[in-house]
C-alpha cells in the first residue's frame, strides 16, 4: 500500500500569513487591502473575482454585527420604555413582540439603504463609504486613516463572532448573557 499523495503544493519561498504564520498567503491578498492580514482557509479569495465587492459585504454584515450585538446587550440589560410590548428581556422575544408593523418598519429602513448604496458596491469607490461619516478622515494624515480603518474591520470580525456565539448561547441556555 502506497502512502497518500498530497494534491496542493506549496512554494519553498511563499510569503507567509501574518494571522497564521505557518500557512502561506493567498495571492490575492498580497496586503493592499487594509485589515488583510492573509488570511483565508476556506480558500474564498480563491472563488471571489472582486475582493472589493467582497471587503463591501464583510464591511457590512460587520457593521450589523456591532449594531445586533449592542442591541442585544441593551435588550437585556438596558432601560425599555414603559408598556407589555417592550417589558420582555430575551432578545428573541422582543422581535416576536414588536409585532408586524414594527419588524416592517425595520426592513423598509433597511432597504432604503441597500437600494441607496446598491451601485456602490460594484464600482470603483472604497468599500463602506455610505456617504457620511467619512469626512471625519478628512484632513487627516494616511496613517491614522489606516489605523483607523483597520480598527473598524477588526472590529466588525469581532462583532461578527460575538453576535455569533451570543446568540448560541441565547438560544441553547436561554439565559443572560452577562449573567
Amino acid at each position: 500500500m502506497q502512502p497518500a499523495q498530497r494534491s496542493g503544493t506549496v512554494a519553498v519561498n511563499a510569503e507567509m500569513s501574518k494571522a497564521i504564520p505557518f500557512l502561506p498567503r493567498p495571492e490575492k491578498l498580497d496586503g493592499s487591502m487594509v485589515g488583510d492580514m492573509g488570511f483565508d482557509p476556506m480558500g474564498l479569495s480563491e472563488i471571489q473575482t472582486d475582493l472589493n465587492y467582497a471587503r463591501w459585504a464583510e464591511l457590512k454584515h460587520g457593521r450589523a454585527a456591532m449594531l445586533a450585538i449592542v442591541g442585544m446587550v441593551w435588550q437585556e440589560y438596558g432601560p425599555h420604555l414603559p408598556g407589555d410590548k417592550f417589558a420582555t428581556r430575551d432578545p428573541f422575544e422582543a422581535i416576536s413582540s414588536v409585532g408586524l408593523n414594527g419588524n416592517l418598519q425595520v426592513l423598509f429602513a433597511i432597504g432604503i439603504i441597500e437600494l441607496a448604496n446598491f451601485n456602490k458596491y460594484y464600482g470603483e469607490g472604497e468599500p463602506g463609504d455610505i456617504g457620511f461619516g467619512s469626512d471625519r478622515l478628512t484632513g487627516k494624515d494616511a496613517a491614522f486613516i489606516e489605523k483607523t480603518k483597520t480598527q473598524e474591520i477588526v472590529h466588525c470580525r469581532l462583532a461578527m463572532i460575538a453576535i455569533l456565539g451570543a446568540t448560541v448561547q441565547t438560544l441553547m441556555f436561554h439565559k443572560p448573557l452577562l449573567g
